[in-house]
């Protein structure tokens, strides 16, 4: 009996060789069509194409404005610091109209957010917009809040020019309430001359109120002994109002205390011994464009203070009106990094209410010139005269007699002009030039003089240009981390009877 192998679909029936060619050719079509997938690219590659993106990118943005449109701004990693304070600081990002801008506004939001003083650290990232919205773009802002709210510090200062050393301290708690709050206590302790014992907060901003507060309780003594003959306690509070770029208004609100222990001091001194309420709004305009404010080399500065007292209705008021202009300006000479700076300071001080011809200003306030701390280096005042000693120019009067009749004390004036002109150089040594360390040629004078209780109709500026104190002298100036030191050979050219001047050598710090 005959089998046959059938075709399923046809009933036909095949032979099995077709069906191996059949195989073959299928095998055959199949290696065709196969495409061996390419190797993935190196990390080479990917840091070339990386890089060409970010030249291309860069080339962009120096060549053609990119504009771009701020969609949305998340803030992330704030568990206590409120939204709102830190949505005040990025609220100039959301007004950027291109890429360049919004660049620049991220690197100040970045630079004021770590101002604050209350994160550890901050992030600005700047993301895509939605793919339906082109041209936006999500600024994404990763806060990292300070792990430990409390810090402080605490320091010795010496102040060679005044023969008077300070202990001081503070202690501050950072972000208390999570108005980016910061609260103070801090205390001076001076063994010759002052010591202060305050608390204070500051809020960077309150609320739709945009300049910052601040608020702070103080007590200070101040010892003039040795000088006018008297020591000076004050108690109160003061408020900042406005504190901005050029802009500054502070209120002070004082129980002031005027004593001599030495029971010594002269007759103007013991007039003005006593309590008296201090109750003044102080404005302050600042305008500084000099490249330095340590070492200017070109630019110029002005400011002006301007302070009434008296504004509360109590007969111990102390009614005045004190006034001061200060003007700097740096001119490079083009060779050895050179420049000359010149600065004049004026100011002035009356009395005012019924009879205020005849009152005399109140001595805290007065103007007292002398001490060797650097005219370079403080803007907003005159008071610094090298070669001078503090409180050591002006206006004196005799002391209860003790046998020594040059005992006097020095009771300032109404009326204070200063000027100084200042050559800074280089010094010719690699060191020197690499630490900052340069030499500089000064030239300063100044002169006080009494404008109240009727002297002001003896005033002449004649005489008072003929009674212009002047020094000269040259020195070092080291600038380090913390103070800037100052070593200067002061000559003095003119003083005048009682005054405290002295040639020679003079060491002094300032603050940088």
């Amino acid at each position: 009996m005959e089998s046959r192998q059938e075709n399923p679909s046809n009933g036909e029936e095949r032979d099995p060789q077709d069906s191996i060619d059949e195989d073959e050719e299928d095998s055959e079509i199949d290696s065709e069509d196969y495409q061996p997938e390419p190797p993935p690219p190196s990390q080479e590659s990917r840091l070339r194409a990386h890089k060409a993106r970010l030249t291309n990118l860069s080339r962009k943005l120096s060549s053609e404005q990119v504009p771009i449109r701020v969609h949305d701004v998340l803030i992330k990693g704030n568990t206590k610091t409120k939204d709102w304070v830190i949505e005040a600081v990025l609220e100039e990002l959301k007004h950027a109209g291109t890429l360049q801008d919004l660049l620049q506004a991220a690197s100040l939001a970045n630079f004021r957010l770590q101002e604050l003083g209350i994160f550890h650290s901050v992030n600005i990232v700047l993301d895509s917009g939605p793919k339906e919205l082109p041209g936006t773009a999500n600024v994404v802002v990763n806060i990292v809040e300070a792990s430990n709210p409390l810090s402080g510090e605490i320091g010795y200062y010496t102040k060679p020019e005044a023969r008077s050393s300070t202990l001081e301290g503070v202690l501050k708690l950072k972000n208390l309430l999570g108005y980016g709050d910061l609260w103070d206590g801090s205390f001076a302790y001076g063994w010759n001359q002052t010591s202060e014992l305050s608390a204070g907060v500051f809020f960077p901003r309150f609320k739709s109120w945009t300049n910052p507060l601040i608020a702070r309780v103080f007590l200070i003594t101040q010892d003039w002994l040795k000088y006018s003959s008297y020591n000076e306690q004050s108690l109160g509070l003061s408020l900042g109002l406005i504190s901005s770029r050029n802009h500054d208004l502070t209120y002070n609100l004082s129980w002031r205390t005027l004593a001599d222990p030495s029971q010594m001091s002269s007759r103007l001194v013991r007039r003005q011994l006593g309590h008296g309420l201090s109750s003044a709004l102080k404005y302050t305009f600042r305008y500084d464009r000099r490249n330095s404010p340590m070492r200017p080399t070109r630019g110029y500065a002005f400011v002006s203070t301007t302070q009434v007292g008296g504004l509360v209705p109590d007969a111990r008021s102390l009614r005045f009106l004190r006034q001061e202009f200060d003007l700097r300006y740096a001119v490079p000479l083009g060779f050895n990094n050179a420049a000359i700076n010149f600065g004049m300071s004026v100011g002035a001080l009356f009395p005012w209410g019924p009879g205020f011809l005849e009152k005399p200003s109140p001595l805290p306030e007065r103007f007292y010139l002398g001490g060797n701390s650097s005219p370079l280096s403080t803007l907003g005042g005159s008071a610094s005269l090298l070669g001078f000693g503090t409180r050591g120019v002006g206006p004196s009067e005799p002391r209860r007699q003790t046998g020594d009749t040059s005992e006097r004390d020095f009771v300032g004036g109404d009326l204070s002009v200063t000027a100084f002109a200042d050559i800074s150089f280089d010094l010719p040594f690699k060191w020197c030039r690499k630490s900052g360390i340069y030499g500089h040629l000064f030239a300063c004078g100044g002169n006080l003089a009494k404008l109240t209780q009727d002297e002001f109709r003896n005033f002449s500026f004649q005489n008072f240009l003929k009674s212009y104190r002047s020094s000269v002298g040259a020195g070092i100036v080291v600038p380090t981390n913390i103070v800037r030191l100052e070593v200067n050979y002061c000559y003095v050219l003119r003083q005048f009877d009682f005054d405290r001047g002295k040639t020679g050598l003079r060491i002094s710090f300032s603050s940088l």
